[in-house]
């Protein structure tokens, strides 16, 4: 849920307000409104330094040491020495794949030396080097030249021809000796490791560089907060405005009091814009960073994370739809937790892997294998789903429910919004659709369970029908022509009629990437058992673990990449655009060291 903020307005004298800025740092509470951008010369110096740091550290992260090379310690800057050790890092790599290229060039016409080459030029028996496709050479020329062929590789005929020579796909000759070549590419080597020790070193100066970092973070936000002071009184005077959620009062109030500073406190307003600060348990933390890849909702409205949370879960694991693959996830979840660099992931891939298991538990598939006809799981075959469901696949029509209660409850936030911003008469119109929609869904919903007869399931959607058009049609706006009201409600109906048909078919995605993984799955399992045979030889015992093995991390991979992506637009498309869900808010970033 979104926290109710606290809107605090400071009036300073012209000086006071560094050291004050300071003090709030400190207490890292409250967020100062600022520009999240460079103002002036002095920031965009600074939030240059923060990208090179960031650069320098990525970049010693991202290169991999050899195995038993020994760190070199140096007394340089950490910032200078990263810096040149990553240029020289990337210019050696060139160099030595350059080097090698031109080494195997080389090595192709044998090993000469070059200054003998040059002489025989001299003596008016020049050597000439060609290289053509084999389909071009002809062995004939061997009669008519004095000609040998080098080498033949990769379709290509290298040969060399000594005296005259009129032949096609001349290059010119070799300026050094392959073992010239090798000891330049021998100098490089060792240079390369040089480097390398000492990018190990500086590898354990990373925290320094997080640190300085850090540093000139606080710095920043520090002189954005200073800009952003309003100057009155010939500057003599500034005010500053600020915002903490409502309960950190008692601590902030304190704070101010012991500073001494003049300030006003007042609860915050929608038109303050204030930064939005969410208050959810655990669980639903986990989820809040998915809700900033969109944006977080203005003062007035809803968090969404809530909803994210059970829902993206939910087709997370519709989407993988296997056991096995859900244990999977778990153990890289749990192995994720000893990565500095991944460890807040960790739990969000565990409770992905929890939700995948039970579903595909439920959906009685095991790595592409189905367990309901296991004899160890006959006693629970009953909480399995069912293959078949109205003549329909169980998971498709499992898929298209879920859709539906999704769509409907994202009508429901939306209602419960429009009557919290606009009151209960201003919202007849939204109350009006999600009757119908909402209300035709649940009496269909028992009319096939069979709790309502046809007669009481007629007259409830006429019921329902009426009371909604009334509020679509004619008091979608109390302050409006009833014609123009008409003629609205028939354009609305058009677009939630279509619209609301292909939103509800979106949902069959969750279907098709379940089964789409779950046949490749099979496939691999198929191909595996193939190999395998009869069993009787060891080699192919080999095989059919390294086909199953790879084939199923493959096949884990993509499935989680999909798992990811579509869940995610079913909630940033469907839900969002249904419950009327916009990202018009701030995140709260308080001002702190």
């Amino acid at each position: 849920m979104i926290a109710p903020m606290t809107k605090y307005s400071f009036i300073l004298l012209s000086g006071e307000q560094g050291p004050f800025l300071e003090k709030l740092q400190e207490l890292g509470l409250v967020d100062i409104t600022r520009s999240v951008k460079p103002v002036d010369e002095k920031s965009l110096k600074q939030l240059e330094e923060i990208e090179l740091l960031d650069g320098l550290i990525r970049g010693l992260r991202r290169t991999e040491i050899p195995d038993g090379t020994e760190g070199e310690g140096s007394e340089k800057d950490i910032v200078e020495l990263a810096g040149s050790l990553l240029m020289r890092y990337n210019a050696l790599k060139e160099d030595l794949l350059r080097l090698n290229k031109e080494l195997g060039n080389l090595r192709i016409w044998g090993s000469f030396d070059a200054d003998i080459v040059e002489k025989l030029s001299e003596a008016g028996v020049p050597l000439h080097f060609h290289i053509l496709p084999r389909k071009q050479f002809k062995e004939s020329w061997a009669e008519e030249y004095a000609m040998r062929l080098v080498a033949e590789q990769k379709g290509k005929c290298y040969f060399a021809v000594a005296g005259e020579d009129s032949l096609p796909g001349e290059i010119l000759p070799p300026e050094v000796s392959v073992a010239e070549k090798e000891k330049e590419l021998a100098g490089k080597e060792e240079e390369f490791a040089h480097i390398m020790s000492l990018i190990a070193g500086a590898k354990e100066r990373i925290p320094e560089l997080e640190e300085k970092r850090r540093t000139i973070q606080a710095e920043l936000e520090l002189h954005l907060a200073d800009a952003a002071a309003v100057r009155m009184a010939e500057e003599k005077v500034l005010t500053l405005v600020g915002y903490s959620p409502a309960e950190n009062d008692a601590a902030v109030t304190a704070a101010l009091d012991e500073y001494g500073v003049f300030y006003i406190k007042e609860e915050a307003r929608v038109e303050d814009n204030p930064p939005i600060s969410f208050r959810n348990n655990r669980f639903v933390r986990m989820f809040e960073p998915l809700t900033d890849m969109y944006g977080r909702p203005g003062y007035d409205g809803f968090d969404p994370t809530p909803f994210i949370a059970v829902f993206f879960l939910l087709f997370f694991a519709f989407c993988m739809g296997d056991a096995g693959y859900g244990l999977v996830l778990i153990i890289v979840g749990l192995f994720l937790r000893k990565v500095s660099s991944f460890k807040d992931m960790a739990p969000l891939v565990v409770t992905l892997g929890v939700g995948t298991t039970v579903i595909g538990f439920l959906f009685h598939t095991f790595f592409s294998l189905d367990i309901s006809e296991w004899a160890v799981f006959a006693p629970v075959k009953g909480v399995f789903l069912p293959s078949m469901i109205g003549g329909y696949d169980g998971t498709m029509v499992l898929s298209l429910a879920v859709g539906i209660v999704h769509i409907c409850l994202a009508l429901i936030v939306k209602t419960v919004q429009a009557t919290k911003t606009k009151g209960f008469l201003g919202s007849l119109g939204t109350w009006g659709w999600t009757l119908l929609i909402v209300g035709g869904v649940a009496v269909g919903a028992f009319a096939l369970a069979g709790v309502m007869d046809k007669e009481v399931t007629k007259w409830t959607i006429i019921v329902l029908g009426s009371v909604s058009a009334v509020g679509i049609f004619l008091l979608n706006d109390l302050h409006r022509n009833p014609l123009l009201n008409i003629g609205s409600g028939l354009w609305e109906t058009y677009n939630t009629v279509t619209g609301l048909l292909g939103d509800v078919l979106s949902y069959l995605r969750l279907y098709a990437l379940g089964l789409a993984g779950c046949m490749l799955g099979k496939s691999f399992n198929d191909i595996g058992l193939l190999i395998l045979g009869d069993g009787s030889g060891i080699a192919s015992w080999i095989f059919f673990i390294l086909v199953v093995l790879v084939g199923h991390t493959l096949n884990v991979a993509m499935a989680a990449l999909g798992a990811f992506v579509h869940p995610l637009r079913l909630n940033f498309l469907e839900f969002f655009k249904n419950s009327g869900y916009e990202a018009t808010g701030r995140p709260f970033k308080a001002l702190k060291k």
